[in-house]
């Protein structure tokens, strides 16, 4: 069985798109990862062209702080990669981390101990998602809606927790999760380094990209958003797995706010805010298609890095106004979802 079940064509292919395929074929390009792979080279551009540029990005310190402030981001990405695979949709996962955040710093304020209070906020996360689950699976309400609902209650509980920002003790165990350890002293600043939250973002990537294209759970999410009727006919198990998959989403929105919460040291009811759409942004650059069935963990990384590292540009550039942030995001975002026209779109 194959990682994927194919779409039933919606639309008649224009000739030059069938020509295009054909051509692809012939030289033995997989079309279904050419998405992902304009990410990558999108990203390699943006590198080299920010060295040229202004100096000082193709070095490690550069490098590491792009991966280290991103972490929890591509965390987030990797979570929404289970729903969006399964033709599903997270909008809650922003407000999650709001409210997670704020618990957990209130929780260590309290004098809970670090782990409990880590366990927590990871817990709050998969409570949400599992609540997200049910409504999809058991009451038969559209993703779009569930997680909406979900987001909302998220926020308001958040708020209700503190509008004011929360701080952790300078003390707490919890920052040395955020704390950069440096792994090669290079000349001047320029060091390589990493922290906790950088560990925890890459074994998430790994044990990720293992289920999803090594187990029968994971050939079960690509056949959902293949064709949810057909995975139903060919005995897999759907009502568990899209339970799972929304589960995960939240799951993984709880670690990502320790992650982040460890290196900022703050929490507040507004954290997050437009993160969902955000991460759903770097998802569909990352090459996959919003309908399901088709994309890469690797692809989302490569996403959210596209998108950090463009704020890393923009900043650096001085005169390009932070507005232009949203509007790069867009343009990005359309070619994508252009550029994945030219997936497959295979008759049975």
């Amino acid at each position: 069985m194959t990682t994927t079940i194919e779409h039933a064509q919606a639309a008649p292919t224009p000739p030059w798109h069938r020509r295009a395929i054909e051509r692809a074929r012939r030289r033995g390009i997989d079309v279904r990862t050419l998405p992902t792979g304009a990410a990558g080279i999108i990203l390699a551009v943006m590198l080299v062209y920010g060295e040229i540029a202004y100096g000082q990005v193709l070095q490690a310190s550069t490098l590491s702080n792009l991966l280290i402030n991103n972490a929890h981001f591509v965390i987030l990405a990797v979570g929404l990669s289970f729903v969006i695979l399964a033709g599903g949709i997270d909008l809650s996962v922003g407000a999650v981390i709001a409210v997670s955040s704020v618990a957990g710093v209130m929780l260590v304020g309290a004098g809970w101990p670090t782990p409990l209070a880590i366990a927590a906020m990871i817990g709050i996360g998969t409570a949400f998602g599992t609540a997200s689950g049910v409504l999809v699976q058991h009451f038969g309400v559209q993703p779009f809606i569930a997680t909406l609902a979900m987001m909302f209650l998220a926020r308001g509980l958040a708020s209700m927790l503190s509008t004011t920002p929360q701080r952790l003790p300078d003390d707490s165990s919890f920052r040395l999760l955020g704390e950069p350890w440096k792994l090669i002293d290079g000349p001047r600043v320029n060091d390589l380094m990493a922290s906790a939250g950088l560990v925890v973002a890459v074994v998430v990537v790994v044990v990720a990209a293992i289920v999803l294209q090594r187990t029968r759970f994971g050939r079960t999410v690509y056949a959902i958003g293949g064709s949810e009727s057909s995975a139903a006919l060919m005995g897999l198990r759907v009502p568990r797995t899209k339970l799972a998959i929304y589960v995960i989403s939240g799951t993984l929105a709880g670690v990502a706010a320790v992650v982040y919460t460890a290196r900022l040291g703050t929490a507040q009811n507004i954290t997050g805010m437009g993160w969902e759409l955000t991460a759903i942004a770097a998802v569909v650059i990352g090459g996959t298609l919003l309908t399901g069935g088709y994309g890469y963990v690797v692809g989302s990384v490569i996403g959210a890095l596209v998108l950090g590292l463009m704020t890393v540009l923009i900043t650096r550039d001085g005169g390009v106004p932070p507005e232009m942030t949203t509007i790069i995001t867009g343009g990005i975002l359309f070619v994508f979802v252009m550029l994945q026209r030219a997936v497959v779109r295979r008759r049975r």
